[in-house]
Order: structure tokens, then C-alpha cells, then sequence
């Protein structure tokens, strides 16, 4: 039986209703078309195609949606250059402040774009590009924006001198949340802490920034520090009575005898039992075991040392 004419009028109409139904446009795939027996979207893009069916040929589905509709052609999409891609980014960083990632939705100067069809193209080599690249590396090369992806390797004693840097400038070390590393744009130190004790980007992995700056600086660990011994905090004890004429107590500050240590570090020490001491002592109870200072002294000097700090 010959199959009737159709005419480009009726398949944009039907087209029409599939949208208003399905808020989508048909595709060759979209299967038969609703309240027409022997008609599919398949065999109206193939007598579009060929000139079956009392049309002319030489179209298809999709050219004349695109034609007629404005419907985006995703067999006939326009090429991208890096040209034009740049020009795109650099209108995105004006807008927002920073620079496109594959993540950033939608180019509003070219609809029916967005920038993970852009990295795509970049990597496939598709709409005119020749591949093997990606957004971000296009970014990095062309405007010099830090490529996550491909980071530069870290080496300890490049860390260990931007350290010793910040410690130069502000008299502080840092530590994992002190920021941004100001010779190192881009970089923070908790990246970097993050990279020591997992071994990222070329370091060997099972430090931290606390144990690089002890060993490679000198810089005391308060998350390893030395024990301490009952003999030693005697001999403390000694050379501070000796140079200011008063026995510490809790309130009294650094150690003199031992620089990096504070007697109020060492009196929770031996209260809490850490740092290789017994625990539930004092700075109080150790003087007056072993030297005798009992309460009315030890008050004493409490009484001195409020009088020297007013």
C-alpha cells in the first residue's frame, strides 16, 4: 500500500505537541508519533533525509527543528577555538572573580554551550579542536591559572624555607591553619601539611609540617616532646631560685634553665602524668619533697613575684 505525502507544515506541528507534552523535542529515537499509525520519528528523519514521502531530501529531523524551531543541532554544532574559548573565560572571571572550571554550568554567549562541553571537546578533539588537552590546561598555559591537576612537586627543604621565611617576617612558626605561604601563591600550609603526611606531589609521605619544621629547623614539637625527668626539673628548680631569688610556681613562665619549656607545662605535667612522669604531683608537692619549700615559702614567693609584675 503507498504510504501517503507528508509535508514539513505537519511534522513541525506534531513536533510542536511532543514538545508541549514532554517539554522536550522529538529525536529520530523518540518512537512513533503520537495519533499517527504508521509514522515514526525514525522514518520522518529518514524520509527528510532521502525524499521519501513527497519530501524533497537533503534534511533530516534535527535540521529542521534547528532550521525552523531554533532547536540546538547536536549533529551541526558550531566549532570552538582556543581563541574563542579564552574569550569566553576571561568574560567569566570579569563576571565572577574567578576563572571557569569544567563544574561552572552554562556559557550564557553561546546557549546550548557549557563549559564541561568544553573540556570535553578540549579532551576528545571534537567541534574543531585537536584534543588531548582540557579546560584547565588551557587556563594554565594561556592565563597562567594554577592548575589543581597538575601541581608542581613539593621538596621538604623548599617547605623548610618558606618556614623559615614567615618565621623571619612575623617571629612565628606556622602551622597547618596559618594560611596562605606568601612566597608560594597558590599554596596553603594546610596543602602542603595534607601532602607531608600523605606523600603527595613527589614527598615521600608519613610526616607532618610539625615533625619537618623539628627536623629540619629546629623547631620544638608540642606534639613530641622530649620526657621529662624529676631530676632535671630539680636542677631547674636550682638555677631559677638561684637567678631570681624566688622558687617557681605554676604562674611563673618560661623555664630559664630550659628554653622552650614553661613551668606551667611542667606542672600540668606532673599532674596529668604526661611526658614520661607518674602523674598526681605538683610543682608545690615536688619542692617540698625534695627541697623542703613548703606552703608559707612557696606563698611567699607567690607574693614577691605579684609585686614584681605590678
Amino acid at each position: 500500500m503507498r504510504r501517503r505525502h507528508i509535508t514539513s507544515r505537519e511534522i513541525l506541528r506534531w513536533a510542536d505537541a511532543f514538545y508541549l507534552h514532554w517539554d522536550r523535542w522529538p529525536t529520530r529515537d523518540s518512537g512513533n508519533v503520537e495519533g499517527e499509525i504508521d509514522l515514526t520519528w525514525c522514518g520522518i528523519d529518514i524520509a527528510l533525509r532521502h525524499g521519501n514521502r513527497g519530501l524533497p531530501g537533503g534534511s533530516s529531523l534535527a535540521q529542521l527543528l534547528a532550521e525552523r524551531r531554533g532547536v540546538r543541532n547536536r549533529m551541526r554544532l558550531s566549532r570552538f577555538t582556543i581563541r574563542l574559548i579564552l574569550a569566553w573565560a576571561d568574560a567569566y572571571f570579569r563576571r565572577n572573580g574567578e576563572w571557569p572550571t569544567f563544574k561552572s554550568g552554562d556559557i550564557p554567549v553561546s546557549p546550548g554551550d557549557t563549559w564541561n562541553c568544553v573540556d570535553r571537546a578540549l579532551r576528545n578533539g571534537i567541534r574543531g579542536l585537536t584534543g588531548g588537552a582540557s579546560l584547565a590546561r588551557v587556563l594554565a598555559k594561556h592565563r597562567g591559572v594554577r592548575n589543581l591537576s597538575a601541581l608542581p612537586r613539593l621538596s621538604e627543604s623548599g617547605i623548610a624555607r618558606w618556614a623559615c621565611k614567615v618565621h623571619a617576617n612575623t617571629g612565628i612558626w606556622p602551622t597547618r591553619d596559618s594560611g596562605p605561604i606568601p612566597d608560594a601563591p597558590g599554596e596553603t600550609w594546610y596543602a602542603v601539611s595534607n601532602c607531608l603526611v600523605k606523600g603527595y606531589r613527589g614527598l615521600p609521605g608519613g610526616t607532618s609540617l610539625a615533625q619537618l619544621l623539628e627536623r629540619r629547623c629546629g623547631v620544638r614539637n608540642r606534639r613530641d616532646l622530649p620526657p621529662l625527668r624529676i631530676k632535671a626539673i630539680l636542677s631547674w628548680f636550682d638555677v631559677e631560685y638561684e637567678t631570681t631569688g624566688m622558687w617557681p610556681t605554676h604562674v611563673s613562665g618560661p623555664v630559664t634553665a630550659a628554653p622552650g619549656e614553661t613551668w606551667s607545662g611542667i606542672h600540668t605535667a606532673l599532674q596529668r602524668g604526661c611526658r614520661g612522669l607518674p602523674g598526681g604531683s605538683s610543682l608545690y608537692q615536688v619542692l617540698l619533697k625534695y627541697r623542703g619549700v613548703d606552703r608559707s615559702v612557696r606563698n611567699a614567693c607567690r607574693a614577691r613575684l605579684r609585686e614584681t609584675h605590678s
